[in-house]
């Protein structure tokens, strides 16, 4: 592919890279970064390479962020991953700053940010990644594919949507035979939970609220959670295990994060069409799995009844 290589000759031009990704890190926008990361030390022993944005303790047996300092950002690549808009971007104050800005990207094109911007929907950016490697040839370590791997069965939930494409099965099966990785060991690390979380997840059920056409949410306080020993990214986390529940067609989880000073929504669907609705509260995503960040529990409110509006439509449909 015509743009892996340019991006390719990029990675090797600068020797100061620093790889970004969306805020609210996930397995795929983490394993994206963590496995691009050790992709080009590996390859290039002399670049100088750093994965910024804010940590996520749940997710700390996949690698360590970095906080590079005193680097001249106009001699700087800077390669965002699984981020469409810049508004999204963790970890970086101005883009601008930087000499060259790669994308690669599988959400749906939202706006274009960068010098190079590769952009393919599909499962993950960790499948794009893999995609990279075997177009350039590049040697990769257990440890790469391991986070390549926890990042596509991350965002497909373990091949649970209809993203999932013959494709995918087979990049994953090349990517199992190239690495031998233990891949069911995988599953204990990014799965895992203490029974908080268990617990917390039981009072999610019995506390979900549903509207006539088919919206759940649940609206999850600071007090909540700390209640429960939960963080809001657990909270979100939780909110794939609603899919195949009979009366719900949309789900939303609003989750407080106070030392953001932001009320976290994680939306998924069965049907209707909520990335343009993410969108018009900042947020974006795919077609039936978006999120934003909204200032207050009236934009909650105005959420819900805008998810309601479309969950009504689609079925009348």
């Amino acid at each position: 592919m015509k743009l892996f290589k340019e991006i390719y000759k990029l990675i090797k031009k600068y020797n100061y890279i620093v790889i970004a990704r969306h805020i609210g890190a996930d397995p795929d926008a983490l394993g994206s970064q963590f496995a691009l990361k050790e992709l080009i030390k590996e390859n290039f022993k002399d670049k100088f390479v750093y994965a910024v944005g804010a940590t996520a303790s749940k997710f700390r047996f996949m690698g360590n962020l970095d906080k590079p300092e005193n680097l001249d950002l106009s001699q700087t690549l800077l390669i965002v991953l699984d981020t469409p808009d810049k508004k999204r971007i963790d970890g970086i104050e101005d883009i601008n700053d930087y000499g060259c800005i790669v994308k690669i990207d599988h959400h749906p094109f939202v706006e274009e940010f960068a010098n190079i911007e590769y952009i393919e929907e599909c499962s993950s950016t960790s499948q794009l990644i893999f995609k990279f490697v075997l177009e350039n040839k590049l040697k990769m370590t257990k440890k790469i594919a391991e986070n390549i791997y926890i990042g596509i069965v991350g965002d497909t939930d373990r091949f649970l949507h209809d993203y999932t494409t013959n494709e995918t099965v087979e990049l994953v099966s090349k990517l199992l035979n190239m690495s031998n990785i233990e891949f069911t060991d995988l599953y204990s690390s990014l799965y895992s939970r203490p029974l908080s979380e268990v617990k917390f997840q039981g009072y999610i059920y019995q506390n979900l609220e549903l509207t006539k056409n088919g919206v759940a949410y649940i609206k999850l306080t600071d007090e909540m959670l700390k209640k429960y020993e939960v963080d809001s990214a657990s909270a979100g986390n939780m909110i794939n295990d609603l899919k195949y529940v009979n009366e719900i067609l949309v789900w939303v989880f609003f989750s407080e994060d106070k030392k953001m000073d932001v009320i976290k929504a994680n939306i998924r669907s069965r049907g209707p069409i909520i990335n343009d609705t993410a969108s018009k509260y900042g947020g974006g995503g795919h077609k039936y799995a978006s999120g934003a960040r909204l200032k207050s529990w009236t934009d909650a409110d105005n959420l819900i009844k805008d998810l309601d509006e479309i969950a009504s439509t689609y079925s009348a449909k």
